[in-house]
């Protein structure tokens, strides 16, 4: 079923990047299957090299993918680094660069330069939904980090399991707070929600019927918003710089779509990322309003993240060889990007 596919899971450059999009016993399924599977070595993947050579995959050093057989496919999460300028094999990963985002055409030029191909995950969708995402610790983080924020406890970032950062959360004690989740019917939407459920924080969720006519008003009264929506139109921002003069006890948004840098960006009162080093960037003094923009907050729980994911991409690897089902899709939304270089 899946014997002509060979997978490359290449390092993470970004140091605070621990997840994997395929876990030791995913891998050696696909192994078992007849896939060909290599895994780089990566110091803070949160699963160990061994793991994964115990399962049958290939080992090769960190960054070695750029001599991989041209027939493999480099799998990753994040970015890639700056080099090659030339990209020439087919690569899986979140490049964010079909919606005008900084640094989108550079990507897609050193595609069309050495004829290589992105199979965006963002863009594995069956009837235009996505089909795999880690979405929902994505929703899960941000919360219980907006959480952490609004009562002042949120400091630098490290990675841990669930069970840490839900008492770290109820040791502030935040039942007096109150939460609007945007997007409450997604994936992240959802984390959102059980996340601010096991904080006991009292919670409104929004959708679709809520946001076509935004309350403003009812907006900012809750004292955290957590952002889930992931707009592909341009639409009127959840909050604008009008929102900042206005009576408001909102004080925190957890922008987990984190679309900061795209003409979609539905929080526009920021415009660039935060850092597991500064999470929190303050865009207004009186009243505070502070705003958190980590573009990778399911790495903050690597493992329960990257064991769903994996769970999800592995029976659609199958489909890889003969791009058929969402991997047509990801080449469409590829091909369609690729024009607009012009």
């Amino acid at each position: 079923m899946t014997a002509m596919v060979h997978l490359w899971m290449r390092h993470e450059t970004r140091t605070s990047e621990r997840r994997a999009p395929l876990t030791p016993s995913d891998a050696a399924a696909l192994v078992a299957a007849g896939a060909r599977v290599t895994v780089e070595e990566s110091p803070q993947r949160v699963f160990g090299i061994e793991a994964y050579r115990v399962g049958g995959c290939e080992v090769a050093p960190a960054g070695s993918w750029t001599e991989a057989p041209p027939e493999a496919h480099i799998l990753g999460v994040k970015e890639l680094p700056e080099t090659p300028a030339a990209l020439r094999h087919t690569h899986i990963f979140f490049g964010h660069a079909y919606k005008g985002q900084e640094g989108a055409a550079h990507l897609l030029a050193r595609f069309a330069a050495g004829g290589g191909e992105l199979l965006d995950l963002e863009y594995l969708t069956v009837e235009g939904r996505r089909v795999i995402a880690f979405g929902y610790w994505a929703g899960y983080v941000g919360s219980s980090l907006g959480v952490l924020a609004a009562l002042g406890r949120l400091g630098p970032l490290r990675p841990m399991e669930r069970a840490e950062l839900d008492l770290q959360v109820a040791e502030t004690e935040p039942t007096g707070l109150t939460a609007l989740v945007l997007g409450a019917q997604g994936r992240s939407g959802r984390g959102a929600l059980d996340a601010l459920a096991a904080a006991g924080v009292r919670s409104t969720a929004w959708d679709r019927e809520e946001t076509r006519e935004l309350d403003r008003d009812a907006l900012r009264a809750h004292d955290l918003l957590v952002n889930c929506v992931l707009s592909t139109t341009p639409q009127p921002p959840f909050v604008g710089p009008a929102d900042l003069d206005a009576e408001r006890a909102l004080r925190v948004v957890a922008d987990v779509t984190c679309d900061v840098t795209s003409e979609h960006n539905l929080v526009p009162v920021n415009t660039s990322v935060t850092t597991w080093e500064e999470p929190v960037r303050r865009v207004a003094a009186t009243p505070t309003l502070d705003v958190i923009a980590v573009d990778n907050l399911p790495s903050l729980l690597p493992r329960e993240a990257s064991t769903a994911f994996s769970a999800d991409l592995r029976p659609l690897v199958a489909d890889l060889a003969g791009r058929r089902g969402p991997w047509q899709a990801a080449r469409t939304a590829f091909e369609r990007a690729l024009a607009t270089l012009g």
